[in-house]
């Protein structure tokens, strides 16, 4: 087709300039955000699928570690559990040279299949028997977290301090409520 005349040619070029503006925003921008949006999604599953294999690897340690924490819980009467725990304290407090002056325990029950045991102990020493006495309570394979610690100075010069200690015990499928 031969153009001759000068208007011919600029409505030509207007509607390519219209038909390739609308091409622009009508197909080639959806198509550029949904490829990238495709692209993400494919390596955030990616990333998924690199975490999942590690974890398949670890396996065997993960399952061992959840075997000796579940082994190591509280035992499932109350009363058994309560015992175990101020039996620990008695062992730890022996071990460190602490002298416990109070331990006052608390069943929680958070869900159906756990309960915690809640205990604020009270205790007292210098600076090496306490924290002697938080290691032992750290190092024992009983399953207790340690919540918090407040350790105050009973004298002006620091010798003799207090520590205000909550920890929390774990018991797996406890008895049904009464």
């Amino acid at each position: 087709m031969k153009v001759n005349n000068r208007q011919q040619l600029l409505g030509i070029i207007a509607i390519a300039a219209v038909v390739l503006w609308a091409g622009l925003n009508m197909i080639y921008s959806p198509l550029v955000k949904s490829w990238s949006a495709r692209a993400a999604r494919i390596a955030q599953l990616k990333k998924s699928v690199d975490q999942g294999s590690k974890v398949l690897d670890r396996e065997k340690v993960i399952r061992e570690r959840w075997d000796q924490m579940r082994t190591n819980t509280l035992a499932n009467v109350l009363s058994e559990g309560e015992s175990q725990v101020f039996k620990s304290f008695d062992r730890w407090s022996r071990d460190s040279g602490v002298t416990v002056n109070s331990i006052k325990p608390q069943w929680k029950r958070n869900e159906d299949d756990y309960m915690t045991l809640e205990c604020r102990a009270d205790a007292a020493g210098n600076l090496a028997t306490l924290t002697r006495f938080l290691y032992e309570i750290e190092k024992d394979p009983l399953a207790l977290k340690v919540d918090s610690v407040e350790l105050s100075a009973r004298d002006t010069r620091g010798q003799q301090l207090t520590l205000g200690l909550t920890v929390s015990g774990l018991l797996l499928n406890p008895p049904p409520a009464p």
